[in-house]
């Protein structure tokens, strides 16, 4: 009886990562992918249904995260909302930014993945898609600080979308452009005397 070779997927992976990482999506092979990983494109096809379910597979831990992070950012201010220190929030800019630009260093192969080749599949619109989905959260918590007294007024929302492209835009800037993990962390201070946020919603 033949033991099954448990390093199949992981070899699949790795190879289908390096691939993506240094070729244009549309020039990957699934071939040359089984090839470098030493398996039989039917090893392959038993696992992915096709190329794109394989950049899936390789992108879906960094989108996971990616999520958590933002439902403990949001968990965290409305929590602070509720306890009425907002003061807090706007303190711990930096703090919050280096947690985030941690996750990006973390999961770098990841996040390249999704920003620089990622051209040809649904996530071509990485950038725009992540900045709608913190633009809509951001809206709906400033109209509920609104409701609860602690801002006057809200600023329009396609001016909030403007703003946040340009921040996060800003955000993934140092592992686009190859920055060290250290490089980004200086960047991210910059960052954060730049985007006065208190300041921009009046708080």
């Amino acid at each position: 009886m033949s033991i099954p070779d448990k390093t199949i997927d992981s070899r699949i992976l790795e190879s289908a990562r390096e691939e993506f990482l240094t070729k244009p999506y549309q020039e990957v092979s699934l071939r040359d992918i089984c090839k470098k990983a030493g398996v039989t494109t039917g090893a392959l096809y038993k696992r992915y249904e096709n190329k794109e379910a394989l950049f899936d597979a390789l992108v879906e831990p960094t989108l996971v995260l990616i999520e958590e992070y933002s439902n403990q950012t949001e968990t965290f201010n409305y929590n602070q909302l509720e306890k009425k220190d907002m003061e807090t929030v706007w303190k711990n800019t930096s703090h919050t930014q280096n947690k985030f630009i941690d996750m990006i260093y973390d999961n770098k192969e990841g996040f390249l993945l999704l920003l620089c080749h990622s051209d040809g599949t649904k996530y071509h619109n990485f950038l725009h898609d992540f900045v709608n989905m913190v633009s809509s959260a951001s809206m709906k918590f400033m109209n509920t600080m609104c409701k609860n007294g602690e801002l006057e007024e809200v600023i329009d929302a396609d001016e909030m979308h403007m703003l946040l492209t340009a921040y996060w835009s800003t955000m993934f800037e140092p592992v686009i452009h190859g920055l060290s993990r250290e490089q980004a962390l200086r960047h991210s201070l910059m960052v954060a005397k730049l985007f006065d946020w208190s300041a921009v919603l009046g708080f």
